[in-house]
């Protein structure tokens, strides 16, 4: 019996956890996307005694704890108030929905905004659960192909600028304090105008406000970073944006780590480090230090039997078959694509058991190839 998977609406966070396949699954948002040296150590040994040892890096560069169980949760959530990782109250952490540039350097204009912005919290409106902001501010943005809904970024004048996702054109800023109370203005004008039943500012049709005076595109983007050497320290990508605590945990305390930048292109930037340790005797490598490592190219959520509604496993397949496919792939355990909401070349689908094979195409979508066992779906990529 083929059961569609279920699109919960909302996000998980370390207030409110959501249950997958391994137990609870518990979110932690760091400030401007940054853990201190401190919080990193300390976030390693809380997902060691409370999970299963597991975290995870999103899309929103943001850290996921794994395999929590019930009662773990409020000794958990107790270790990460310590360490200056727990929001007050759930809706605290929901509105804190922030996408940072994670090249941000302190006093500049992303890490101004993101700071003010962080202060006005309470001048927000209710929003959908998903609705986030971009804190964009650089030479040029970087953040132009991850999900946001307000965008605070560079503009061609070299001014920054509020864009309203969806729309070519932003309204230029003249400094940090009117960029943050533009972007409040902003967010109850999609509030009041609807925009809480359409869901996201994509999806929002309405006209801008008057006051909104849309003139001026973005500056050309910057690549996204890539894992190697940066100014700030070292850039290391996490094969599926998944690292063991006690890997991290090693590298940490092996190496002169400052703090933590996370990336919503599944890397870490360690700053202040040059290289790291080697880590022996695995699957496949810990950290990719490589900028065309083919793990890099594949995406792949937890699959079976981590996640609940996955009935085939993922990242095994996955690995085994990056250096054998050209281009993107994608490999979900059930037609949600959580890992992966956009097409890529190849498509593999997890559905009742077996794999669906599809190409230039999203999880879920018509296959080419159906009902693959992961044998074939060796066989026909080469495996011999």
């Amino acid at each position: 019996m083929n059961t569609a998977p279920t699109v919960q609406g909302w996000c998980p966070g370390a207030l409110r956890p959501m249950t997958s396949g391994d137990g609870l699954v518990v979110r932690v948002r760091p400030r401007s996307a940054r853990l201190t040296r401190k919080q990193a150590l300390g976030l390693c040994i809380l997902a060691k005694h409370h999970g299963i040892g597991l975290l995870d890096l999103t899309n929103r560069a943001n850290l996921q704890i794994r395999g929590v169980s019930e009662q773990a949760l409020e000794p958990l959530q107790q270790g990460l108030a310590e360490v200056g990782l727990l929001d007050e109250t759930p809706e605290q952490e929901q509105r804190r929905n922030f996408l940072v540039a994670p090249d941000w350097t302190p006093g500049g204009d992303t890490d101004q905004i993101a700071r003010g912005l962080l202060e006005r919290l309470h001048d927000l409106p209710e929003l959908p659960a998903k609705v986030g902001f971009a804190i964009d501010a650089g030479v040029a943005p970087i953040l132009s192909d991850d999900s946001a809904d307000f965008r605070i970024e560079r503009g061609t004048s070299g001014r920054l600028l509020l864009r309203a996702d969806g729309r070519p054109y932003g309204m230029p800023l003249e400094s940090v304090d009117a960029a943050v109370s533009a972007l409040v203005r902003l967010a109850h004008w999609f509030a009041d105008s609807g925009g809480n039943e359409s869901r996201r500012m994509r999806h929002h049709q309405m006209p801008l406000p008057g006051w909104f005076t849309a003139s001026e595109t973005a500056a050309p983007a910057r690549a996204p970073l890539k894992p190697g050497s940066h100014m700030l320290g070292l850039i290391a990508g996490l094969p599926f944006g998944q690292i063991e605590a006690e890997a991290l945990l090693q590298v940490l305390k092996a190496s002169p780590a400052k703090g933590l930048r996370l990336t919503p292109w599944r890397c870490l930037l360690l700053e202040g480090v040059n290289s790291l340790p080697a880590l022996p005797g695995r699957e496949f490598p810990a950290f990719l230090t490589e900028p065309d490592d083919p793990l890099l190219r594949v995406q792949a959520c937890a699959g079976a039997p981590r996640c609940s509604q996955a009935t085939v496993a993922t990242r095994s397949l996955a690995a085994r078959l990056a250096p054998r496919v050209k281009g993107t792939l994608h490999v979900s355990g059930c037609a949600k694509g959580c890992a992966c909401p956009s097409a890529t070349e190849t498509c593999l689908t997890g559905r009742d058991g077996q794999y669906d094979l599809a190409f230039q195409a999203q999880a879920g979508d018509p296959p080419q190839r159906s009902a693959l066992t992961e044998a074939e779906v060796l066989k026909f990529f080469g495996d011999a």
